[in-house]
């Protein structure tokens, strides 16, 4: 399998311009500025193979635009070295620009007073797109995205849902190798982020597309990514699956019971107790233990309902962060 990007002791450091307050603070600022450097990212590594699919994440302000600015030739590195499908991406070339995509959930790549449809023959001329090519790749997601009705309808009147659809399509067109996604699913209703996702997986699986994710959506990244790479103010914290994320941060599970007579007392030796009421109890219980203890208390007492499941990936990722501040 292909090395698609290599990243090694990646920096990124934003100089900015600290002004006081006030009049006498400008005209202080016309003499003698004071800046402020910001690490947005510390020396982080990674590789990504060809044809995976990554989910990047972190909290706000944890550098992940700021990655993906610079693996797409956007920004360029304060330190560090930086390889994409060969290329260093900050020289830009044609050749690089033409095997990738940048598709943002806040920020529009179609015109808003024009049909998607013209930005798609637009997008056609700029990457030199032969028509066949063209009218097969068009037909293809337009198909798997059911927007077949929408090609010539003006993009403000559109649906946010919809246009993200075709934001995706105008990404999509010339058959990008490496797919770069941040945020895609902000701001769509559950059911427009359930169709998006079911449309990556199954192009991802199609094309064979190596695809960068980034989502403050935990449910995308469960359903999409067997590999997440999670950062923290510029740091690197975990690079694995999510299986190994669970079992390195969370090695237990919720185990969870509706007992008949009420909560029987030192249910706490079970587990550790994270929430309760009259007759329910929900523990936490180390996973190699689990099976035991779940036995033990149905041998018991009398219960009504058990359940056994995992540590909801989100309380794993907060756990992580709140490690580290």
């Amino acid at each position: 399998m292909n090395t698609v990007i290599k990243v090694e002791s990646l920096q990124r450091v934003y100089r900015s311009y600290k002004k006081e307050p006030g009049f006498v603070g400008s005209l202080k600022g016309l003499v003698k500025r004071q800046y402020l450097n910001v690490e947005a990212l510390k020396g982080i590594s990674f590789n990504i193979q060809e044809g995976e699919f990554v989910g990047y994440i972190g909290p706000n302000g944890a550098g992940k635009t700021t990655t993906l600015k610079i693996l797409s030739g956007l920004l360029y590195p304060t330190a560090g070295t930086v390889e994409v499908l060969g290329f260093t991406p900050w020289r830009r070339s044609n050749d690089f620009r033409r095997q990738i995509a940048f598709t943002m959930g806040q920020k529009e790549q179609l015109w808003w007073d024009l049909p998607a449809m013209e930005s798609f023959l637009l997008n056609k001329e700029i990457y030199s797109i032969p028509q066949r090519a063209f009218n097969d790749q068009l037909a293809y997601l337009t198909e798997l995205l059911a927007v077949k009705d929408l090609l010539d309808i003006p993009v403000r009147n559109l649906s946010l849902g919809e246009r993200m659809k075709l934001e995706l399509i105008a990404s999509l067109l010339h058959r990008p190798r490496l797919l770069f996604l941040d945020e895609p699913t902000i701001g769509l209703d559950v059911v427009s982020q359930k169709k998006m996702r079911d449309f990556l997986k199954e192009y991802n699986r199609r094309e064979k597309t190596t695809i960068i994710f980034t989502s403050h959506y935990l449910k995308d990244i469960e359903e999409l990514c067997p590999r997440v790479i999670i950062i923290n103010a510029g740091s690197l914290l975990f690079d694995g699956g999510l299986d190994e994320l669970t079992r390195k941060y969370s090695p237990h599970k919720v185990l969870k019971l509706t007992f008949t007579d009420g909560i029987p007392a030192g249910i706490e030796r079970y587990g550790e107790v994270i929430g309760q009421d009259e007759l329910t109890v929900t523990l936490h219980v180390n996973e190699e233990g689990v099976a035991h203890c779940a036995r033990e208390l149905l041998g018991n007492f009398s219960i009504e309902d058990i359940s056994i499941v995992e540590v909801p990936l989100e309380d794993t990722i907060r756990k992580i962060f709140l490690t580290q501040e």
